[in-house]
């Protein structure tokens, strides 16, 4: 029982405001700093373990008292304001919410829905909506079972482990109906109704609404559904996404919320979208109108810069699941089916970016260069079309800067940026004056964030021994006998065939000589998961994790279990450069990179992504050029090994030990420096946000107020 004092303790841990202002973690930090760190940063999971005698404690004594007052008045405050930038900008907004759909939401590791940077994006985008006042609101799934737990075996196998969360220790609320009902809404399939409830994410000012079919009301086939992200099984997965895209939007239509805009996040969401069309043409408009009035309503985001990349189901499972929209459109099959097909000729399988391609008016990819690819892949859908005009822009995507920042950057921007820094880190000019920063501090900064990083590592790994699934040998592999005096190399990402984690390893005996150097030696972190069912980058993941056990490298290659956004902040604080090795063209934007040089961790990366656009010559490197001029992916490996050893030989390495008698390397900072001077302003959500408000949100919700006024 928490005292009436301190009553609101509850409340403040199930908004998740808290993860991304540093004195509401403080206010937990306080309370039970052991208790704290055994929850893993989860305030639900620490109240309800707290002794009732710390409570009252805290509940009577002053300084913690000041805190807490302190923090919920900051807090209450922002949650109120009525000046934030979306009121100031748009003062005439008199629409509904904007509804943003997506599979997953990754806010902190206390909720593990996620599995990576879609994820990631949406809860960036979430936060940064409540920290501008966009009224924005999330939908997406509940997933008890979430991604997986990663553990490496003794032969250095990726072994999955699914967990299931306790709703009691998650901070999210059980939503009720207007009338108090817990299910929400339905949809039906030959199997029968399949109920849907919600739980509620607070996340500041935004709302967001996860779907859950666990109920007793449903069969227990349907109960599961719910249960894991990303199932393999094509059936199941088209269940999910009509669970998401049509229930979703009636889950809001029966808590009383009618977006004015709808923002759909991948394919993955885009039946969303024809639910809307079905409600219009059942009022009574025309299936020609209605097409357009869901069209006008409608952003759809793409992040897949590959075709293979996209959810393509047959038509006769389509079929099978939507017959009765052909009678409630008043179409036939062919008609419809043509919705989600390439040629749209009636023949192929159903695609569903191509439907959400259609029933969209404004499409975006996210960066320059995936806009650009984007346009190439679906040139198909506009052929009477010149490629530089088919009608899909792009928004380079941006990471929530006050979650991604080391608390000891941020005291450092605190000092010479001045205080009011996070809420103007959008204005480039700024950042000039980063260089106003001692070489000596920032260094000093940066060394403090490598041995918090080395720290993490090693507790992580002295866990894994205590509980007995990592055996002796497997020690300075997991990064173990890692050195905080050793420019350290961070390759941390999705383990997948494109992304290349193996080329390091492209000349072996090389790649020792650097790693081992008597004088200027070299340490590299691999962490990431491989999908459960990708079996080739399995086999990268073990070749990388094999390397890392060989006696020769003398613990200098580290694979780091089971990451996850705990151990990720650590990592693009802590490494001090960054690694992204990517086939050209195939990673749409990729976001870790500017996580990293927020935190002055320079990028090393192929011009790819957020990175082409990126890149100045003097804020990082670039592993060859645009174009390699190879005509195989064996010829563009051996090109971009040759240039990274390159790269690492003759600068990076050197630029590193080029330090003074007191340890400090000018040279490095002053790249450092330019790093978080030319990425924060231009690749933060803050940015983003005001892109898309300005481009997508508010133009969309003006083309709707303007029809009505006709």
């Amino acid at each position: 029982m928490i005292p009436e004092r301190i009553w609101r303790l509850d409340e403040f841990a199930k908004n998740l405001w808290w993860t991304w202002h540093q004195p509401g973690r403080d206010l937990f930090r306080a309370l039970d700093y052991p208790l704290w760190r055994a929850s893993g940063h989860n305030p639900v999971e620490q109240l309800l373990e707290i002794s009732a005698g710390r409570l009252m404690q805290a509940s009577s004594d002053p300084t913690y008292l000041s805190m807490y007052d302190s923090v919920l008045s900051s807090y209450d405050a922002d949650l109120s304001a009525r000046d934030k930038w979306f009121d100031m900008s748009y003062p005439d907004w008199q629409s509904g919410p904007i509804a943003f759909f997506s599979m997953e939401f990754a806010i902190h590791n206390s909720l593990p829905i996620y599995a990576g940077g879609l994820g990631v994006l949406a809860g960036d985008i979430c936060k940064e909506a409540s920290d501008l006042g966009i009224p924005l609101v999330g939908v997406g799934f509940m997933y008890p079972q979430g991604y997986f737990r990663q553990r490496i075996s003794a032969e250095g196998w990726q072994e999955e482990i699914y967990s299931q969360l306790d709703f009691d220790e998650a901070p999210i609320i059980p939503v009720l109906s207007p009338q108090g009902h817990i299910p929400l809404a339905e949809v039906q399939w030959d199997s029968g109704v399949v109920y849907i409830k919600a739980w509620l994410v607070r996340a500041g000012r935004t709302a967001i609404y996860l779907l859950d079919t666990n109920l007793e009301e449903n069969d227990p086939r349907d109960r599961q559904l719910t249960s894991r992200l990303y199932i393999a099984d094509q059936e199941l997965r088209m269940q999910q996404e009509i669970v998401l895209g049509v229930g979703g939007v009636r889950v809001l239509r029966a808590l009383g919320i009618n977006p004015a805009v709808w923002h759909a996040n991948e394919g993955h969401t885009a039946f969303m979208m024809l639910e809307r069309t079905k409600e219009e043409v059942e009022k009574g408009t025309s299936l020609d109108q209605a097409l357009k009035n869901v069209r006008s309503t409608t952003i759809f985001t793409t992040h897949t810069p590959v075709p293979a990349g996209h959810d393509v189901f047959p038509t006769a499972l389509v079929e099978c699941y939507f017959q009765d929209y052909f009678e409630s459109l008043a179409i036939d099959r062919d008609t419809f089916m043509k919705l989600g097909q390439q040629n749209g000729a009636g023949t192929g399988d159903f695609n569903m970016t191509v439907l959400a391609m259609r029933l969209a008016e404004r499409r975006n990819g996210v960066s320059l260069l995936h806009g650009s690819v984007s346009r190439k892949i679906w040139h198909v859908l506009w052929p009477d079309t010149e490629e530089d005009d088919v009608p899909i822009t792009q928004i380079t995507n941006g990471i929530h800067v006050p979650t991604w920042v080391a608390p000891e950057m941020a005291k450092l921007f605190e000092k010479y940026l001045g205080q009011g820094w996070v809420e103007n880190h959008d204005d480039a000019p700024l950042w000039d004056r980063v260089f106003e920063i001692p070489d000596d501090e920032l260094w000093a900064v940066r060394q403090i964030l490598k041995r918090k990083l080395l720290y993490a590592i090693v507790e992580r790994v002295q866990r894994g021994w205590a509980d007995g699934h990592l055996s002796i040998d497997q020690l300075p592999a997991m990064g173990a006998l890692l050195n905080p005096g050793l420019l350290t190399v961070g390759f941390v990402r999705r383990f997948t065939e494109y992304k290349r984690p193996a080329l390091l390893f492209k000349d072996v005996e090389r790649l020792k000589l650097m790693v081992t150097h008597p004088r200027h030696p070299m340490q590299i972190v691999f962490a990431g998961k491989s999908h459960p069912a990708d079996f080739p980058s399995k086999h990268l993941l073990h070749q990388v994790y094999t390397m890392a056990k060989e006696r020769e490298f003398q613990g200098r290659i580290a694979f780091v279990e089971d990451y996850d956004m705990h151990m990720a902040r650590y990592l693009v604080h802590g490494v001090d450069v960054w690694l992204n090795t990517p086939r050209r063209l195939r990673e749409a934007c990729g976001s870790s990179g500017m996580k990293a040089s927020l935190n002055g961790v320079p990028h090393l990366s192929v011009r790819d992504g957020w990175w082409h656009e990126a890149y100045t010559g003097g804020n990082g490197w670039a592993i060859g050029n645009m174009t390699t001029g190879v005509h195989s992916t064996d010829e563009e490996d051996e090109t971009d090994a040759e240039a990274l050893y390159c790269l690492l030989e003759e600068e990076i390495i050197p630029l590193y030990y080029d330090q003074d008698h007191k340890g400090v390397p000018h040279r490095w900072i002053h790249l450092v420096k330019e790093a978080i001077r030319t990425v924060v302003p231009r690749f933060c959500a803050r940015r983003m946000l005001k892109e898309y408000a300005a481009r997508m949100y508010v133009p969309a919700a003006r083309s709707v107020e303007s029809k009505e006024a006709d």
